[in-house]
């Protein structure tokens, strides 16, 4: 579960000889690493993410039951609210793998059943994905997506991987109250795009924002040079 894993991450880190480090993360590792910042905040000097949980505990709640936006939400945060409701609908991946991970086992006999659950992650990225196979040059190629599920299918860790989903008890992207630097990477595609509002709330002592205009959920895979220069600028003021 996430507090285990970002716990690992800190242990390793120590036993690597660091006594303070940053940390970066996107999809389970924006979670991970918010909690590695509320867990072990005097070894971190600060944190960058590409999947901010920033969601008002009360707005995330009225998007997962696909109400109507709530009233008084800016432009921006409307904009968010309805990638909220439209992300949740299109889950269902999720919601096996978070009731009954083991239900999905073919998908360790069959490379195309693993291929299956890979691309079809949410309808942006699946996309996102699919446009690699069409011809178009931008972002991943045919080698990087095969790469990443053949990486899964050699390690047969793809029913492993599932399970986290079921021991997760943190809501995936409400705030955990983070007090350590942040730098925060908005991308477009993502399942949702964070506003610089509810950045400022969840992240008291943010120090860079940047809103991009292309990317998505996997931004460290598809828009690695974008990521990387956030993460520079951001930290710059750290070092």
């Amino acid at each position: 579960m996430p507090p285990r894993i970002a716990s690992a991450w800190v242990t390793l880190m120590k036993r690597l000889g660091y006594k303070k480090f940053v940390a970066q993360g996107g999809d389970w590792g924006g979670l991970i690493t918010d909690v590695m910042a509320v867990q072990s905040p005097d070894d971190l000097l600060g944190m960058a993410t590409n999947f901010p949980c920033t969601v008002p505990v009360e707005i995330n709640n009225a998007a997962f039951g696909g109400a109507p936006a709530p009233d008084g939400l800016s432009a921006e945060e409307k904009q968010a609210y309805d990638q909220l409701v439209f992300s949740y609908k299109h889950v269902a991946y999720a919601l096996i793998m978070g009731s009954r991970p083991q239900t999905l086992l073919a998908t360790a006999d069959s490379p195309v059943g693993l291929a299956t659950m890979f691309l079809d992650h949410d309808q942006r990225s699946l996309a996102l994905i699919s446009r690699s196979f069409a011809g178009e040059p931008e972002g991943l190629t045919r080698d990087d997506v095969l790469d990443n599920i053949t990486l899964c299918w050699l390690t047969n860790t793809a029913v492993s991987g599932y399970r986290i989903y079921w021991e997760n008890k943190h809501a995936f992207v409400a705030p955990l109250g983070v007090k350590i630097p942040v730098v925060v990477s908005a991308f477009p595609d993502e399942l949702y795009q964070a506003p610089r509002s509810w950045a400022e709330k969840a992240y008291p002592n943010m120090i860079y924002y940047k809103k991009h205009n292309e990317g998505g959920h996997f931004a460290a895979w598809e828009q690695p040079e974008l990521l990387v220069n956030d993460i520079r600028e951001g930290f710059k003021s750290l070092r």
